[in-house]
């Protein structure tokens, strides 16, 4: 069995846990999500706590019991307390600009970039410099993330771009005469 699936998950309060043959859906204050389960995995309740456990003892349903547990772990992370993302812009003259569901930016291009929301992500700028992406769906923010750093990726010589918060960009030496 898989050493992730053999852990546990926590229920915290306020969230609940709906199991069906093939689905689970979790709620809490931060909204619903809904993950289809495996066959070669079975989750059952054991008080305050889910346990995931592979059917048979192949490699596929000993790697999917990992996998499913850190997903409906993610999903009940999500549901109580959210995840962000925090994007920075670096270079002169780039901006951002949130105006409801659509984010603005100004990359160096000649023109503007419009980036639409996906439904479930909200964007956030305190400052013309940051971006704040906030969801209950790990993978949803995440992926956003990564399209919105994809309009401009860090350059390897000056750094310009869009980056990750905690992201470390290694500058190149010029070339010398």
């Amino acid at each position: 069995m898989s050493r992730v699936a053999k852990n546990p998950i926590p229920l915290p309060a306020g969230v609940e846990v709906t199991l069906a043959a093939d689905k689970i859906s979790v709620k809490g204050t931060l909204g619903t999500l809904s993950q289809a389960l495996n066959s070669d995995v079975t989750v059952q309740r054991q008080g305050e706590h889910l346990q995931c456990a592979a059917t048979n003892d192949s490699m596929q349903a000993n790697a999917m019991s990992g996998t499913v547990r850190a997903l409906i772990a993610n999903m009940i992370v999500g549901v109580s307390k959210g995840f962000e993302r925090k994007l920075t812009l670096v270079g002169v003259g780039y901006r951002a600009q949130a105006a409801g569901d659509t984010l603005n930016l100004t990359l160096g291009y000649s023109h503007p970039v419009a980036y639409k929301m996906p439904k479930g992500v909200t964007v956030a700028t305190p400052t013309q410099t940051e971006i704040v992406l906030k969801s209950s769906n790990k993978q949803q923010v995440g992926q956003v993330a990564a399209e919105i750093r994809a309009f401009r990726e860090p350059e390897p010589y000056k750094g310009k771009g869009v980056r990750y918060a905690d992201e470390v960009v290694i500058l190149k030496e010029t070339k010398k005469k």
